[in-house]
């Protein structure tokens, strides 16, 4: 099998959209559901509602692709499932580090979904020394002073960060300076990365806040009066509009980019 360190994925190379590329998991979750169910074929319209997208886009997503469905009958699940892996790269082999074993990181290490996606994790990494050696999920945690020995024998060009916020940029740095060009996120601040290494921020906090907000804005109009009126409408839905369209450039998406690669900032979901 392929190591993510040897072959890279060709999805930037084929001129598929940066946006298309980010709605291609949420494709894919909802077809390994229905291939889990035997479902053999599914329609456009059926698709996009299980991915939360319209069955135009999901069409115009898909010629990217090069599958264009069969009309009457539909898109083949299983072939769906091989292109799409394909195309975000999970037919291979990528290794994984984890920094950062507390709670979260423990919980990332513990997460079953990893394998099955093409995801490895190599090891885990944490700074505390009375934590080398402990198994957890199965692996011994190394110490931070084995960082770049650990990314180099093992081929990682993709790391994870769990650590304290003030620990995350010195780890950043390492993990970059080790060879690590992909990074994914956790800890609550804001990364400092050079071109060509793309980082995802994942912050809950703040998809806990876009969820106040929304609660907040749904009292308010259960309590003023007017609010079903067809302007008040219109204003909910600018808001809505407006926070979803500052979600989706990063500015409070619980997934975004800190730094923008040699492509640009895109939202990323990893399927559940």
């Amino acid at each position: 099998m392929a190591t993510g360190r040897t072959h890279r994925p060709a999805t930037r190379s084929r001129g598929i959209p940066e946006a298309t590329v980010a709605r291609l998991p949420l494709y894919l979750r909802a077809l390994t559901a229905l291939s889990e169910r035997s479902v053999p074929t599914v329609s456009s319209e059926e698709l996009a509602a299980a991915a939360g997208v319209n069955s135009a886009k999901l069409r115009k997503d898909f010629s990217y692709l090069g599958s264009y469905g069969t009309r009457g009958v539909g898109y083949d699940v299983e072939y769906l499932v091989y292109q799409i892996s394909r195309e975000l790269g999970l037919t291979q082999d990528w290794p994984v580090v984890i920094v950062g074993i507390g709670n979260l990181g423990a919980a990332l290490a513990n997460y079953g979904g990893f394998a099955s996606r093409g995801f490895r994790v190599a090891a885990l990494i944490d700074a505390d020394p009375a934590m080398a050696g402990k198994p957890v999920a199965g692996i011994a945690v190394q110490h931070t002073d084995e960082l770049e020995d650990i990314i180099q024998g093992n081929g990682v060009s993709i790391g994870v960060i769990a650590t304290p916020a003030g620990a995350a940029q010195q780890v950043c740095d390492r993990l970059v300076a080790a060879g690590v060009t992909s990074i994914l996120n956790f800890a609550p601040t804001v990364l400092t990365v050079p071109d060509g290494v793309d980082v995802r921020k994942v912050d809950l906090s703040i998809e806990l806040q876009i969820l106040a907000f929304h609660e907040q804005r749904k009292a308010g109009e259960e309590t003023t009066p007017g609010a079903g009126t067809p302007a008040a409408a219109a204003d909910r839905a600018a808001a809505v509009a407006a926070a979803e369209s500052a979600a989706l450039t990063g500015e409070s998406a619980a997934i975004t980019g800190d730094r923008k690669g040699p492509d640009g900032d895109v939202p990323a979901v990893m399927p559940a």
